[in-house]
């Protein structure tokens, strides 16, 4: 009985051994890689235009604004109550409008800019995925999250995936 359990317990040993030796743990760091991929500079520039469009618009109704506000100020004293009242209101009304194209320009660009970048992540999580199939690796981790105290310098594949995709 004792020579069957030894022989288990060195069944399962051995078991262990091989399954810890199989995990092969590789980690890259996503964001360098994502900035030295030629499309993220193209989505960036992008991206910087369209806030660019959006912040012009942005100025143009906040001049509006101001100089609607400086004229309802210079001539208050030759407004009746009823031109005030009207004025004030179109002035809130204005205000309001910014505000609202404020919070709309704020979602608006956060979808344009994940539009822009999405594909570009995706074409570097595949390039990943293949690379770390080609060398076996069972996971990959992002190390520039912090989420690694210790790593073998060999295990590191952000080379392996620049070249995968064509990147210099």
């Amino acid at each position: 009985m004792k020579s069957l359990f030894k022989s288990f317990i060195v069944i399962g040993l051995v078991a262990v051994s091989f399954a810890s030796q199989a995990q092969k743990i590789a980690y890259i760091q996503l964001d360098s890689l994502l900035a030295a991929m030629p499309e993220m500079v193209d989505a960036k520039k992008a991206s910087a235009d369209y806030y660019k469009q959006l912040e012009a618009t942005l100025t143009t109704m906040q001049k509006e604004l101001n100089d609607k506000l400086a004229d309802y100020q210079s001539k208050e004293k030759e407004y009746t109550d009823l031109i005030k009242q009207t004025k004030q209101k179109e002035l809130q009304d204005m205000n309001q409008h910014i505000q609202d194209f404020q919070v709309a320009a704020q979602s608006d660009f956060q979808k344009k800019n994940d539009e822009l970048t999405k594909p570009i992540n995706q074409k570097a999580k595949k390039a990943i995925e293949k690379v770390a199939k080609e060398k076996g690796y069972k996971l990959v981790i992002d190390s520039g999250l912090g989420g690694v105290l210790y790593s073998e310098p060999a295990d590191d594949i952000f080379l392996l995936v620049k070249k995968e995709l064509g990147i210099k």
